[in-house]
């Protein structure tokens, strides 16, 4: 009987400590802050949820690689598109593309972050789109059978994303809807 109470005890216990390691392990989501020259917004973004996804971006939060981006593709009534171009619409080198990571319960809904990609859906590298709108045309498996991975959200700044969305834009070169004044993200922190 000793036994089987010391092994029930013991079970009980090493559960318990898994329990607590989950915890401590998830923690609260990772915030970043991207200070632009249109104001704050905070992104949390989601790395129990996208965890390739969120890495990649934190690793390029980490870098430094968004100081000193742009906004070089706002959509009124679709997206706002950053982090790969310098105000003077030069491409910044990235590390190799990453897997598509998609989820059902995962939507670009008004708000979500989710990650820019060529027609390749393992083509995303740095660059990311915040939904000004919900735009369930990107949730997979549209609009060409896989989708674009949402890996965050807006908490707070959606006020600022609308200010962005809102400037007047244009063509630069190949590029269109281009802001024809630069909307800067002055630096990317992670804050949390």
């Amino acid at each position: 009987m000793t036994t089987l109470v010391s092994r029930r005890a013991a079970a009980a216990f090493v559960l318990a400590l898994t329990g607590l390691q989950s915890a401590w392990a998830q923690g609260p989501a990772p915030r970043v802050k991207l200070s632009t020259s249109a104001g704050d917004i905070v992104l949390e973004v989601y790395p129990d949820k996208a965890p390739k996804t969120a890495e990649n971006f934190l690793q390029y939060v980490r870098s430094k690689q968004y100081d000193g981006t742009i906004f070089h593709r706002v959509m009124p009534t679709f997206m706002i598109q950053g982090g790969g171009f310098t105000p003077e619409m030069q491409e910044k080198p990235t590390r190799p593309p990453i897997p598509l990571e998609t989820r059902p319960d995962l939507q670009n809904k008004r708000g979500m972050v989710s990650m820019a990609r060529t027609a390749d859906p393992n083509s995303a590298t740095a660059q990311f789109f915040i939904n000004v709108v919900d735009n369930a045309r990107l949730d997979a498996p549209s609009p060409d059978g896989h989708g674009y991975a949402v890996f965050g959200k807006v908490v707070s700044g959606m006020d600022v994303v609308d200010k962005i969305r809102a400037v007047p834009t244009g063509n630069s070169g190949m590029h269109q809807n281009v802001p024809t004044t630069p909307v800067v993200i002055k630096s990317a922190t992670l804050v949390k």
